[in-house]
């Protein structure tokens, strides 16, 4: 059933002129002029075939009429501003909740975390380490961090970083270990897998070297122990250059090869409209911000 009401924004004219008694206030608190004032009101006058206003010489006063459909707007606009406040203060209180493997978590978003904390020690915020698919409509949360190639039916992706997988190792490697001038010398080495070997193989298809078998290989399900391991000189491994930008430029990993593949890439992820949320609104900004600080994207 639809609601006979007269304008909003008449009504909002006849309260603010009603409140001020000035046409002239009304308009300047409105933002529009006073003859805009005085023509809504005339139309609500109109409308409700009822005089709202006794127009006298530089001075307005109000009817009963007038009076009475003051007192009924003033409480009405109160618990619509109440009301929005609220939601206003509820969504800034609501704790940001955010999924992410727990390889991007460690090797990337828990060092620049204390920078969206300082600009924003309101939020509250709960992180997820979730290395399986993200599930929006059984989990309660607000952002993903997801790898993949940007395709999510439903929801929303924006690209934060692409991803370039490079060759890494501790220099030490260079020092002690066999020769390592070119990417046939692989074979002679010990190679660190990520939970199998199709990661490798990629890579050196990718760069004409599909008959590189190493025969020394070591297997892990955990890309922080892997990049650890790599770090503490046991193997050679493959990683995310944005990822490892931080032990790169700290000298703690090389990269041997000036050679890459690219493999997707991680996205934000959110539910249609989240980004409507204050909270969601400034991490989502904070984090595309520190992204191309990085020079990442």
């Amino acid at each position: 059933m639809s609601r006979k009401l007269p304008s909003p924004i008449a009504l909002r004219s006849f309260e603010a002129a009603a409140r001020h008694l000035s046409f002239t206030r009304a308009a300047q608190e409105l933002f529009v002029t006073q003859s805009a004032v005085s023509h809504q009101v005339r139309g609500l006058e109109d409308e409700l075939g009822v005089r709202l206003f006794l127009r006298l010489t530089r001075q307005l006063r109000l009817t009963d009429a007038g009076e009475a459909l003051l007192l009924v707007l003033r409480e009405s606009f109160d618990r619509i501003e109440d009301a929005v406040q609220d939601m206003k203060t509820a969504s800034v209180a609501h704790p940001l909740r955010i999924s992410l493997t727990s390889y991007f978590a460690a090797r990337w978003l828990t060092r620049r975390l204390g920078n969206f904390s300082a600009l924003h020690p309101q939020v509250e915020m709960h992180l997820h380490l979730i290395n399986g698919d993200v599930d929006f409509k059984r989990m309660d949360l607000d952002l993903a961090i997801v790898w993949g190639t940007g395709d999510w039916p439903g929801l929303e992706a924006e690209l934060l970083m692409p991803i370039q997988i490079i060759v890494v190792c501790s220099p030490d490697i260079l020092v002690n270990g066999p020769p390592l001038e070119e990417i046939a010398d692989l074979q002679h080495h010990r190679l660190l897998h990520e939970t199998g070997r199709e990661l490798w193989e990629t890579w050196l298809m990718a760069n004409g070297a599909s008959d590189v078998k190493p025969e020394r290989n070591i297997e892990m399900d955990d890309p922080n122990v892997l990049h650890q391991a790599a770090i503490e000189g046991q193997g050679i491994a493959l990683g995310a250059r944005a990822l490892l930008d931080d032990e790169i430029s700290r000298g703690l990993l090389i990269q041997p090869f000036d050679k890459s593949v690219e493999l997707g890439g991680y996205y934000i992820v959110h539910a249609p409209g989240a980004r409507a949320l204050p909270n969601v609104s400034a991490f989502f900004d904070w984090l595309t911000r520190e992204a191309r600080a990085a020079d990442t994207i």
